[in-house]
């Protein structure tokens, strides 16, 4: 039986794909980089029952599936890891664009938290991402309470955490969401968001290392995001009131 284990939640965010886009293998092939022993050569039945994949790199090339990245996993259930890819509709987005989304999931554990920069910094510089994060598992149900929905004005988000707009509502792609524990900024991002003053940066640049594309991994805490720890609440409050364009709260 499959033990039960929190797992850490990654999410990019990029262009498009488009023709014979090499991304998805990229994507693949970076993360097996950054976790030791990892082998992505399983996917799902409809049955959801799993499938070696004898010839994974080709399958992952031809396969089209929603328009990006067919589920992949190991064969591990007690450490278990997936990676599913996925064209976003456009009216979902800044200028009603498309975009490539690629989500992946792994253990909160020592060995999974250990690789959580690299796997989020190959995964977006692979994916040629906007921006990205990775969070633990239930932090999402405190950012979508975030969101400002049309009517829902009287409403007021947990931890006395920001409002955000909606990511249609947003001035452009490379403008994040929202803020998690690992935030990846492509060098585009980074620009619109004003990141790094290295003033009014310098306990973030202690946590932040540069990616191979020129964009950056930023992280909030040594530890993985807990909002029940009033330290890691103040540091998330302080960040977001640093980039006031994180979720397009800037005034115009």
């Amino acid at each position: 039986m499959a033990i039960t284990k929190k797992h850490l939640r990654l999410a990019v965010y990029a262009p498009a794909l488009a023709g014979d886009d090499g991304r998805p293998l990229a994507i693949v092939h970076g993360l097996e980089s950054a976790v030791p022993g990892l082998w992505l050569g399983w996917t799902s039945s409809e049955t959801e029952e799993l499938v070696a994949l004898p010839h994974r790199d080709e399958w992952v090339v031809s396969n089209k599936t929603d328009g990006g990245l067919p589920f992949l996993c190991n064969d591990d259930e007690n450490h278990l890891v997936t990676v599913a890819g996925w064209e976003s509709p456009g009216r979902l987005a800044p200028g009603s664009r498309p975009r490539f989304e690629v989500h992946a999931d792994w253990p909160l554990d020592e060995a999974g938290i250990a690789a959580a920069v690299d796997v989020l910094a190959t995964t977006g510089d692979s994916a040629r991402a906007f921006w990205g994060y990775v969070d633990p598992e239930g932090v999402a149900v405190t950012v979508a309470q975030q969101f400002r929905h049309p009517g829902d004005e009287s409403s007021v988000p947990p931890h006395g955490l920001p409002f955000l707009k909606l990511p249609e509502d947003l001035r452009s792609d490379e403008i994040p969401h929202f803020l998690g524990w690992l935030n990846y900024w492509s060098a585009a991002a980074a620009r619109a968001i004003g990141f790094p003053d290295p003033t009014r940066d310098a306990e973030l640049l202690s946590r932040a290392r540069r990616t191979a594309t020129g964009g950056w991994v930023v992280q909030l805490t040594d530890a993985p995001l807990d909002l029940d720890n009033p330290a890691h609440l103040d540091t998330l409050k302080r960040t977001y009131e640093r980039f006031p364009e994180i979720g397009g709260r800037a005034t115009p």
